[in-house]
């Protein structure tokens, strides 16, 4: 497998590219698209790790999340990991969310 993570992993960047245009173009919404696209740069970034086994590669993983972390923290939402279940907030029959 660590013979096919590092080829996968470049794909999965460059897909990452073009999946968050595609996004973007498609909601208009720059803040879905930048989280679909560090999203898949995460899971680029942990595809390298098995292949790669060294410092560096770890160094990426860790500063693709990092500035994932970071860029949703400026942005004031929540990471997408974070967000409420598709059923919203609030028990099911409750009042409508606000806004």
């Amino acid at each position: 497998m660590s013979g096919l993570a590092a080829p996968l992993a470049a794909v999965v960047s460059a897909l990452a590219l073009g999946v968050g245009g595609v996004v973007l173009l498609t909601v208009r919404s720059w803040r879905t698209a930048l989280g679909v696209l560090l999203e898949l740069l995460v899971a680029a970034g942990l595809l390298r790790l098995p292949g790669g086994r060294s410092w560096p590669a770890l160094a990426t993983a860790v500063a693709v999340i990092v500035l994932r972390r970071v860029l949703w923290a400026g942005l004031g939402t929540p990471a997408p990991a974070d967000h409420q279940p598709a059923g919203g907030p609030g028990p099911p029959g409750g009042p409508p969310p606000a806004g």
